[in-house]
């Protein structure tokens, strides 16, 4: 067992009384020790925490800097008996002959560094030039607190904990035009940390929020934000209190404002996550000159989850938005980017005419919809695209009629060609037994439908759109030169999970109620290739789903295996915390395996893929983001699923 690249960390909004440092490191010693009954691993407090931010001419007074070197002794003797929690406060220092607004960082009774600010505000509310100088005015690579002396002094101090590189800035340092967070990523820092003490004005906060997510997202890096909350003083301005920790743009926890108790914000960084982020990334470490940097190791312990499960909700579908307000807005880009791709292939083959084959399912309806859109903003004529139905042995009614009634109803060209006789005739020349429902009963009626939409295409001079996706190009769920293939490939970036919540948008804004109901209707429908008999109800029998598997469970697979290249032990781990409800263990161990077996065998069908528009952060395109070979050998992961 191990933590698969995950450090914890809580972000701490203590309870302060202005210089007041007896009650402050009482009040961060308690919220410590609850950080670290959640097995935190580090532990951020505001700026100047140890005697409160807003003392204003008080830190010139000797008894309050003195009080503040007491506290910290304080903390870092608690310290001695936490384990390996890094702990990270706030506190004036003296270097020197100058006072400066510090970082302490502390684990294991030991101090293991302290980092000055470097950009003082000195304007409107905030006078911090007055009582603190900037780190730029020293030289000097060391400090002393109490009896400790050579302690690491400066703002290039990179901690080595575990996988993670965790660097600090304090406040203003982050609102620059390049923060010193900018040079410690570069230089090989992960994890940020910034001690603020910012208060609260109409805006404000929203600016700020934006701003940390922005800066984890362009750092590649996880940014953790601690800021003065109640108790500080409200002469002029009030503080709310902000923990937010933020990872690569995305806002894993964040405590609540303008409330009076102590409050932890506590996430699980995913460091391996991060550090794949910068390897694919090129553009992140090239051109730009490499800052020296001062490194110092802390311990870290390998953490069980059997024994501290994540914090972190992992989300089941990650190629679906989970709020409803930002889902509608990403079905309607991706519809966008698929058809504005069609466009500009029908525009440069000066074509007039789509031939696409309508089975009645999500996939083929998908494709209609962007073809229908393609159509309707060139200006051209929907009765170009030619809609093709073709019967087979297992159509059922359902999905012969649905396939009809959207046809109908979106004004294309209509046309019905059963391929039962033709398949039957193929049986004879190479001599199959029709009785027998395998693999070539299947490919045979796949290859036929191609066929005659090829050489449909071909009669009136258009194109074969494609309707596989991306889901079924990674499981290679598809027959090869049968729906394989086509002349643009429209849904290649699209997951399944992803394409019933496409057709529902869809008929969401459809106007005419009669093709909303076929819409809905095609989403509530089994999803299947129909290529074996019905069942003696007539209803669906073969379900792709109890083949090869949920196309939930693959397209997490799938996300986290190529967006992230992580192994099957990890995204194991993850799956079991995303479906806990949904799945057991053991249901996720056999469609895993299915997943990496499949997915290696299957390269050669992804390997000569038509063309067709990237869509998300996935995609397989052996001309785009995924390169492999078709004979690479699954053994190293298969060994893994193996031994789960």
């Amino acid at each position: 067992m191990h933590d698969f690249g995950f450090l914890r960390i809580a972000a701490a909004i203590p309870s302060v009384n202005v210089a007041d440092c007896s009650y402050n490191i009482k009040s961060i010693i308690n919220q410590i020790d609850q950080a670290c009954q959640h097995n935190a691993e580090v532990v951020l407090f505001p700026e100047l925490s140890v005697t409160g931010y807003s003392c204003a001419d008080l830190f010139a007074q000797s008894v309050l800097l003195d009080s503040a070197v007491a506290g910290l002794e304080a903390i870092r003797q608690h310290s001695a008996g936490l384990g390996d929690v890094l702990i990270v406060v706030g506190a004036p220092l003296k270097n020197g002959d100058k006072l400066f607004n510090t970082a302490v960082a502390i684990c294991q009774g030991c101090y293991v560094g302290v980092v000055p600010k470097t950009f003082l505000p000195n304007y409107n509310e905030f006078y911090e030039c007055r009582w603190f100088a900037s780190a730029s005015e020293c030289n000097a690579g060391s400090i002393t607190i109490a009896d400790t002396t050579d302690i690491p002094f400066g703002t290039d101090i990179i901690i080595n904990k575990g996988s993670a590189r965790i660097a600090i800035e304090l406040c203003e340092d982050l609102w620059t035009p390049i923060p010193p967070s900018s040079y410690n990523a570069v230089a090989g820092a992960n994890v940020i940390l910034n001690l603020s003490a910012s208060d609260e004005v109409i805006g404000k906060h929203a600016y700020l929020f934006d701003l940390i997510k922005q800066q984890s997202a362009k750092l590649r890096c996880a940014y953790v934000y601690s800021s003065a909350g109640f108790g500080e003083s409200s002469t002029d301005v009030v503080y709310a209190g902000n923990g937010i920790i933020c990872e690569n743009g995305r806002c894993l926890a964040k405590t609540a404002r303008f409330v009076t108790n102590p409050q932890l914000a506590i996430a699980d960084i995913d460091v391996e996550r991060l550090t794949t982020e910068r390897q694919k990334a090129n553009t992140f470490r090239s051109e730009t000159p490499i800052p020296d940097s001062m490194t110092v190791d802390v311990p870290s312990v390998i953490r069980h989850f059997s024994d501290a499960p994540l914090r972190n909700d992992i989300y089941p579908t990650p190629f679906i938005p989970e709020s409803d307000k930002i889902l509608n807005a990403r079905c309607e880009e991706i519809i966008n980017i698929q058809a504005m791709g069609l466009m500009r292939r029908l525009s440069f083959t000066h074509t007039k005419h789509l031939v696409v084959g309508i089975s009645g399912g999500l996939d083929s309806t998908l494709a209609i919809l962007v073809a229908v859109e393609a159509f309707d903003r060139l200006g051209l004529d929907r009765k170009g695209i030619v809609a093709i139905t073709m019967p087979g042995f297992g159509t059922t009614d359902r999905t012969y009629t649905n396939a009809l009634l959207l046809m109908k109803h979106l004004g294309v060209t209509l046309l019905e060609i059963p391929i039962r006789d033709a398949v039957k005739q193929h049986f004879t020349d190479i001599n199959h037994d029709i009785s027998i429902h395998d693999v070539t009963y299947e490919n045979c009626q796949a290859r036929e439908r191609t066929q005659i939409l090829m050489d449909y295409a071909n009669k009136v001079g258009g194109m074969v759109l494609g309707t596989g996706d991306l889901s079924e190009l990674a499981l290679g769920w598809a027959t090869y030169n049968g729906d394989h293939m086509s002349m643009y490939g429209v849904n290649s970036g699209v997951p399944k999970t992803l394409v019933k919540h496409l057709v529902r948008w869809y008929a969401s804004i459809a106007s005419d109620n009669e093709l909303k109901a076929t819409l809905l209707d095609i989403v509530d429908t089994p999803i299947s290739p129909e290529l074996t008999p019905a069942d003696k109800n007539g209803q669906i029998a073969q379900k792709t789903e109890d083949l090869v598997g949920p196309y939930e469970l693959h397209d997490f697979f799938l996300y986290y295996c190529v967006r992230f290249g992580f192994a099957p032990d990890k995204i194991y781990f993850l799956a079991k915390a995303a479906f806990r409800n949904r799945f057991d263990d053991e249901t996720i161990k056999k469609w895993l395996k299915t997943f990496f077996r499949r997915f290696f065998n299957q390269q050669f069908k992804r390997s000569c893929l038509p063309d067709g528009p990237k869509v998300g952060s996935v995609t397989l395109s052996p001309r785009g983001d995924w390169r492999m070979p078709s004979d690479a050998s699954a053994n190293l992961w298969l060994d893994i699923c193996n031994k789960l």
